[in-house]
Protein backbone atom coordinates (compact mmCIF):
# COMPACT_ATOMS: atom_id res chain seq x y z
CA UNK A 1 0.00 0.00 0.00
CA UNK A 2 1.47 3.57 -1.20
CA UNK A 3 0.83 5.19 2.25
CA UNK A 4 2.92 8.27 3.99
CA UNK A 5 2.52 9.24 7.45
CA UNK A 6 3.70 12.47 8.95
CA UNK A 7 3.94 14.03 12.55
CA UNK A 8 5.29 17.31 12.48
CA UNK A 9 5.56 19.41 15.77
CA UNK A 10 6.81 23.47 15.74
CA UNK A 11 6.22 26.49 18.03
CA UNK A 12 3.16 26.76 15.63
CA UNK A 13 1.77 24.03 14.60
CA UNK A 14 1.13 20.04 15.74
CA UNK A 15 0.01 18.26 12.85
CA UNK A 16 -0.58 14.62 11.97
CA UNK A 17 -1.57 13.80 8.30
CA UNK A 18 -1.84 10.24 6.71
CA UNK A 19 -1.81 9.56 3.32
CA UNK A 20 -3.28 6.55 0.97
CA UNK A 21 -2.81 7.21 -2.67
CA UNK A 22 -4.68 3.85 -3.55
CA UNK A 23 -7.71 5.17 -1.34
CA UNK A 24 -11.31 6.20 -1.98
CA UNK A 25 -11.65 9.37 -1.48
CA UNK A 26 -12.16 8.41 2.49
CA UNK A 27 -11.11 11.82 4.41
CA UNK A 28 -11.47 13.15 8.10
CA UNK A 29 -9.60 16.76 8.28
CA UNK A 30 -9.90 19.36 10.80
CA UNK A 31 -7.11 21.85 10.85
CA UNK A 32 -8.84 24.23 12.57
CA UNK A 33 -9.48 26.86 9.47
CA UNK A 34 -12.84 25.84 7.96
CA UNK A 35 -11.64 26.98 4.12
CA UNK A 36 -8.28 24.99 4.16
CA UNK A 37 -10.50 21.56 5.59
CA UNK A 38 -13.11 22.61 2.30
CA UNK A 39 -10.15 22.49 0.03
CA UNK A 40 -8.46 19.57 1.42
CA UNK A 41 -11.75 17.41 1.59
CA UNK A 42 -12.05 18.32 -2.28
CA UNK A 43 -8.72 16.94 -3.19
CA UNK A 44 -9.29 13.67 -1.31
CA UNK A 45 -12.64 13.37 -2.79
CA UNK A 46 -11.07 14.74 -6.15
CA UNK A 47 -8.11 12.27 -6.57
CA UNK A 48 -9.41 9.62 -4.44
CA UNK A 49 -6.76 9.77 -1.96
CA UNK A 50 -7.62 8.61 1.42
CA UNK A 51 -6.58 11.44 3.66
CA UNK A 52 -6.48 11.88 7.58
CA UNK A 53 -5.47 15.56 9.01
CA UNK A 54 -5.84 16.58 12.50
CA UNK A 55 -3.74 20.38 13.13
CA UNK A 56 -3.51 22.63 16.20
CA UNK A 57 -2.15 25.71 15.00
CA UNK A 58 -1.64 29.14 16.07
CA UNK A 59 -5.27 30.39 14.18
CA UNK A 60 -5.44 33.39 17.08
CA UNK A 61 -2.67 34.90 14.91
CA UNK A 62 -3.99 33.90 11.13
CA UNK A 63 -4.45 31.12 9.25
CA UNK A 64 -0.61 31.68 7.53
CA UNK A 65 1.32 28.83 9.91
CA UNK A 66 -1.72 26.35 9.39
CA UNK A 67 -2.08 26.59 5.93
CA UNK A 68 1.81 26.70 5.17
CA UNK A 69 2.61 23.72 7.23
CA UNK A 70 -0.33 21.43 6.29
CA UNK A 71 1.34 21.79 2.88
CA UNK A 72 4.80 20.82 3.56
CA UNK A 73 2.96 17.99 5.50
CA UNK A 74 0.93 16.52 2.31
CA UNK A 75 4.30 17.34 -0.09
CA UNK A 76 6.10 14.84 2.77
CA UNK A 77 3.11 12.30 2.94
CA UNK A 78 2.87 11.99 -0.88
CA UNK A 79 6.67 11.98 -1.16
CA UNK A 80 6.86 9.03 1.67
CA UNK A 81 4.20 7.01 -0.19
CA UNK A 82 6.01 7.08 -3.53
CA UNK A 83 9.40 6.12 -2.40
CA UNK A 84 11.29 6.03 -5.22
CA UNK A 85 8.81 6.27 -7.83
CA UNK A 86 9.05 3.33 -9.68
CA UNK A 87 6.65 2.56 -12.16
CA UNK A 88 4.50 5.93 -11.58
CA UNK A 89 2.94 7.68 -14.87
CA UNK A 90 5.30 10.55 -13.43
CA UNK A 91 3.17 13.71 -15.55
CA UNK A 92 -0.26 14.70 -14.79
CA UNK A 93 -2.68 17.29 -15.96
CA UNK A 94 -6.20 18.42 -16.18
CA UNK A 95 -8.13 21.79 -17.79
CA UNK A 96 -10.76 21.95 -14.99
CA UNK A 97 -14.11 23.79 -15.36
CA UNK A 98 -16.51 24.92 -12.39
CA UNK A 99 -19.06 27.32 -13.62
CA UNK A 100 -17.62 30.47 -14.92
CA UNK A 101 -13.59 29.37 -13.52
CA UNK A 102 -11.27 27.31 -15.59
CA UNK A 103 -8.26 26.19 -14.03
CA UNK A 104 -5.38 24.35 -16.04
CA UNK A 105 -2.80 21.77 -13.59
CA UNK A 106 -0.01 20.30 -15.29
CA UNK A 107 2.88 18.67 -13.29
CA UNK A 108 5.54 16.12 -13.02
CA UNK A 109 6.57 14.01 -10.12
CA UNK A 110 10.23 14.87 -11.52
CA UNK A 111 11.97 14.97 -8.18
CA UNK A 112 12.61 19.02 -9.03
CA UNK A 113 10.69 21.99 -6.81
CA UNK A 114 9.41 24.55 -9.24
CA UNK A 115 6.48 26.35 -8.76
CA UNK A 116 4.53 27.93 -11.11
CA UNK A 117 1.66 29.75 -9.59
CA UNK A 118 -0.59 31.84 -11.98
CA UNK A 119 -3.71 32.13 -10.43
CA UNK A 120 -4.95 35.45 -9.72
CA UNK A 121 -7.93 35.97 -7.29
CA UNK A 122 -9.44 39.00 -6.61
CA UNK A 123 -11.07 39.31 -3.39
CA UNK A 124 -7.95 39.48 -0.86
CA UNK A 125 -10.37 37.43 1.66
CA UNK A 126 -12.24 33.64 0.85
CA UNK A 127 -14.69 34.62 3.60
CA UNK A 128 -12.13 35.08 6.59
CA UNK A 129 -9.56 33.12 4.32
CA UNK A 130 -6.22 35.33 3.07
CA UNK A 131 -6.85 34.21 -0.78
CA UNK A 132 -2.72 34.01 -0.69
CA UNK A 133 -2.50 31.61 1.19
CA UNK A 134 -3.85 28.95 -1.57
CA UNK A 135 -0.16 30.29 -2.90
CA UNK A 136 1.77 29.65 0.25
CA UNK A 137 -0.48 26.13 0.22
CA UNK A 138 1.37 25.25 -3.32
CA UNK A 139 4.81 26.72 -3.04
CA UNK A 140 5.22 24.65 0.17
CA UNK A 141 3.89 21.17 -1.26
CA UNK A 142 6.37 21.52 -3.97
CA UNK A 143 8.97 21.96 -1.88
CA UNK A 144 8.24 19.12 -0.03
CA UNK A 145 7.11 16.30 -2.60
CA UNK A 146 9.97 17.70 -5.01
CA UNK A 147 7.52 18.30 -7.82
CA UNK A 148 7.06 20.70 -10.78
CA UNK A 149 3.61 21.79 -10.76
CA UNK A 150 2.10 24.74 -13.00
CA UNK A 151 -1.23 26.11 -12.04
CA UNK A 152 -2.74 28.77 -14.14
CA UNK A 153 -6.37 30.30 -14.21
CA UNK A 154 -7.45 30.41 -17.89
CA UNK A 155 -11.17 31.95 -16.67
CA UNK A 156 -12.45 33.11 -14.00
CA UNK A 157 -13.98 35.79 -11.70
CA UNK A 158 -15.24 34.25 -8.32
CA UNK A 159 -12.96 33.56 -5.80
CA UNK A 160 -14.11 30.24 -4.35
CA UNK A 161 -14.28 29.08 -7.49
CA UNK A 162 -10.86 30.10 -8.55
CA UNK A 163 -9.80 28.65 -5.24
CA UNK A 164 -12.08 25.07 -5.45
CA UNK A 165 -10.94 25.06 -9.37
CA UNK A 166 -7.16 25.29 -8.64
CA UNK A 167 -7.39 22.35 -5.78
CA UNK A 168 -10.07 20.09 -7.51
CA UNK A 169 -7.53 20.75 -10.89
CA UNK A 170 -4.71 19.65 -8.24
CA UNK A 171 -5.59 16.29 -7.12
CA UNK A 172 -7.13 15.04 -10.50
CA UNK A 173 -3.61 15.98 -12.05
CA UNK A 174 -1.70 14.44 -8.98
CA UNK A 175 -3.92 11.59 -9.14
CA UNK A 176 -2.71 10.74 -13.02
CA UNK A 177 0.58 11.58 -12.01
CA UNK A 178 0.74 8.91 -9.61
CA UNK A 179 -0.97 5.81 -11.39
CA UNK A 180 0.66 2.44 -11.93
CA UNK A 181 2.04 3.20 -15.76
CA UNK A 182 1.54 -0.15 -17.15
CA UNK A 183 4.07 0.69 -20.09
CA UNK A 184 6.66 0.92 -17.68
CA UNK A 185 7.63 -2.71 -16.51
CA UNK A 186 7.81 -0.87 -13.30
CA UNK A 187 11.16 1.10 -14.16
CA UNK A 188 11.94 4.69 -13.09
CA UNK A 189 10.44 6.60 -15.70
CA UNK A 190 13.67 8.81 -16.28
CA UNK A 191 16.58 8.16 -18.35
CA UNK A 192 18.95 9.35 -15.59
CA UNK A 193 17.29 5.97 -13.72
CA UNK A 194 16.54 8.22 -10.46
CA UNK A 195 13.84 11.12 -9.79
CA UNK A 196 15.09 11.63 -6.00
Amino acid sequence: MRRGEIVRKTAETDITLSLDLDGRGERSVATGVGFLDHMLTLFAVHGRFDLRVTCAGDVGVDAHHTTEDVGICLGLAVAEALGDRRGIARYGDITLPMDETLVLCSLDLSGRSYLAFDLPIPSPKIGSFDSELVEEFFRAFVRECRATVHIRKLAGVNSHHIAEGCFKAFARALAKAVTADASGGGDIPSSKGTLL
